[in-house]
């Protein structure tokens, strides 16, 4: 659960985590937040074994937190590994339903836009992004997971050892269609569940210019380097 001044958010979300999975351990992953996240984090750990804190120094953004969080784990040997908003638009309660769909999958996303997928309180800017986005992801790159950029996911530990994660240069919400795109060309099998999307009640949204900007630069990329791979191999 990678953190950046969610204090408002977070110890209500290790909560209802916590009484969702009571076997899970929860991995805070705080870039240095200014408003206390990372002191509040502690305080949870300290009152609860399951609960963890990794300390980074600066905000790099999400893919980094990820991967650090993601190296954590397997350096501890867990099998599976989720990652989730601290900001409360992933519900705990639905995260049964992705553990239970890891056992036939290397990865699952907790999907919006799948049947059974719904939106609470989402502003319709906000899901004409995330909508454009998807159709953006599928027509450049070829695939056909309806929500690429969703980022609340379970994956086996075998499939992140799998999909190079020391190459991983995406910092914003690209890193899920990166992560997406590396499974898929590995040849890992990806399902969706639909999942209900809750807007954040509390604090803002991280969303901003240059993270959509870095999203459509890089599925350009990786959309030419996929046509001139399969044009070579053709070639031969």
């Amino acid at each position: 659960m990678p953190t950046y001044e969610e204090r408002q958010n977070l110890e209500p979300i290790a909560a209802r985590l916590r009484n969702a999975v009571p076997d899970a351990d929860l991995l805070v992953v705080d870039d240095n937040s200014p408003d206390g996240t990372g002191d509040l984090a502690d305080k949870l750990s300290e009152a609860d074994p399951h609960i963890q804190v990794l300390h980074r120094t600066d905000k790099a953004g999400l893919g980094p937190a990820y991967i650090a969080g993601f190296r954590w784990a397997l350096e501890r040997g867990y099998d599976a590994v989720v990652e989730m908003d601290a900001d409360g638009s992933h519900q705990p309660e639905q995260l049964p339903q992705l553990l239970a769909a890891l056992d036939h999958a290397d990865g699952v996303i907790g999907s919006r836009w799948v049947p059974g997928g719904k939106l609470l309180n989402w502003p319709k800017s906000r899901e004409a992004l995330s909508r454009a986005a998807n159709v953006y992801t599928r027509l450049v790159l070829g695939l056909k997971i309806k929500d690429a950029t969703g980022g609340y996911r379970a994956y086996r530990a075998s499939a992140l050892r799998a999909i190079s994660l020391d190459t991983v240069e995406s910092a914003g919400y690209c890193f899920q269609i990166d992560l997406t795109l590396r499974m898929v060309e590995a040849g890992l099998r990806i399902v969706e569940v639909p999942i209900t999307f809750v807007e954040r009640e509390r604090g803002a949204s991280k969303m901003s210019r240059a993270i959509i900007g870095e999203a459509f630069l890089r599925v350009a990329q990786w959309g030419i380097a996929r046509r001139l791979h399969r044009s070579r191999a053709g070639a031969q």
